[in-house]
């Protein structure tokens, strides 16, 4: 299998995922976004607004409408940053509790589904080889384009 080959098909089994856990969640009454944006908040309660659209990789605008969403429905409040009055700081508010514990259950299911029948001795080494390629991916996105790259762009 060619390098190619290898990154479509993590690609793809990202994409599948994805659909697959889209599929199960339809049920819920969440968009896509409103449901990662709780699975982020909720690793990341206190996090400030732009913070957590730079995670999500959404434009801080997209997610003040997405916020504005899950806020009328009692699930995410913002509260002002204590010592900078321009920062708006987000927590899961109780309400949405039950909720995430759905969301993570579906996430389960996906998981068991797409990984079933695999030895976890495999397992373990594919997760050895995609934690590689995670930390060769992280590096070169810290460092600068080289000069010679950016003449084939």
């Amino acid at each position: 299998m060619s390098s190619t080959q290898s990154l479509s098909l993590l690609a793809d089994i990202g994409r599948l995922v994805r659909k697959r856990f889209e599929q199960r969640a339809q049920s819920l009454g969440l968009t896509r976004v409103q449901w990662r944006t709780l699975a982020y908040l909720s690793k990341n309660e206190g996090i400030h607004q732009g913070g957590l659209a730079e995670l999500l990789e959404i434009e801080p605008i997209t997610l003040v409408r997405v916020l504005d969403k899950l806020g009328e429905r009692g699930f995410v409040e913002r509260r002002r940053h204590p010592t900078d009055r321009r920062i708006w700081l987000l927590y899961l508010r109780e309400e949405v509790r039950p909720l995430l514990d759905e969301i993570h259950a579906l996430a389960d299911a996906t998981r068991a589904e797409a990984l079933k029948d695999i030895a976890d001795e495999r397992l373990e080494e594919t997760f050895t080889v995609l934690s590689e390629i995670k930390n060769n991916l992280v590096l070169a996105c810290e460092a600068p384009i080289a000069e010679q790259e950016r003449k084939h762009d």
